[in-house]
């Protein structure tokens, strides 16, 4: 068990799914967002998965796809009941399966984390993007983004450019909505074989993968609406605090950011 701060008192919205593109996403008060992983998976670069599903088959693809995401909510499920110190068993083949993994995390990964303000803790960015990421804390006395992740095999890191982008959407978000200074993001992953691994962004950085996310965003926009006034989205201004020179950059660390959207509501 963590200690709870109640430092951040948390917006509550609600999960839906696009009836038309069966896709995530996120319902907060007169707003409905695209959630984080569906920009991502939108425009993502899908060669690779292409070339893998041709490699194993689509069917064993499907297969394994499917085995890793329910161990994976399984991991998932028993890391929140720790954070919030109740329990959960699982005896199924799938539980008893991710329980080492989450195990492995609590042990090496939760260690340095002083105190939890929220976990699974829904975040938005104002007419732009939502998402749910699975731990804000204070990590080795900074405040931190963390994401929990399960993987078949250790990951390189070139692979994981996506995680860092998640982290850095979540963490433009925190500090937006609640006046945050984000120090970091945590990726804590664990294989079945109980292989732990962490990868930290922090600094410059976290601040270029926060760029690189809104470039995404302008991209999962200009793909979704055949014409730029439909989005009721203007990303142009944030993207200009990032296109600075280093020297821009480090001086900006000293100050926060104050992003001016033009925000998407249902009305």
């Amino acid at each position: 068990m963590i200690k709870k701060s109640n430092k951040y008192k948390y917006i509550q919205g609600k999960q839906l799914t696009d009836p038309g593109t069966g896709t995530r996403m996120y319902e907060i008060g007169n707003y409905k967002l695209p959630s984080v992983t569906t920009v991502l998976g939108a425009t993502k670069n899908q060669d690779f998965i292409k070339k893998w599903k041709a490699r194993v088959g689509e069917a064993n693809a499907e297969k394994i796809k499917n085995h890793s995401a329910s161990r994976g909510t399984c991991m998932h499920k028993y890391l929140e009941h720790y954070v919030l110190g109740t329990n959960i068993i699982d005896l199924t083949p799938i539980g008893q399966e991710a329980r080492p993994m989450a195990d492995k995390i609590i042990e090496v990964g939760l260690t340095p984390v002083d105190e939890y303000y929220g976990s699974e803790v829904m975040l938005h960015y104002p007419g732009l993007y939502a998402g749910a990421t699975d731990l804000i804390c204070s990590h080795n006395g900074m405040e931190t983004v963390v994401d929990f992740k399960q993987s078949n095999r250790p990951k390189r890191e070139e692979y994981i450019e996506d995680y860092y982008l998640q982290i850095a959407a979540y963490a433009l978000a925190h500090d937006y909505v609640y006046g945050s200074r984000i120090e970091q993001g945590v990726i804590m992953i664990c294989t079945p074989d109980l292989y732990y691994q962490e990868f930290k962004i922090e600094g410059i950085q976290l601040r270029k993968s926060k760029h690189e996310f809104l470039k995404r965003l302008d991209m999962y926009n200009e793909l979704k609406f055949s014409e730029k006034e439909k989005a009721k989205v203007d990303t142009t201004a944030l993207l200009k605090e990032f296109e600075k020179t280093p020297s821009e950059q480090y001086q900006d660390e000293l100050e926060p950011i104050t992003p001016i959207t033009s925000p998407m509501s249902d009305e």
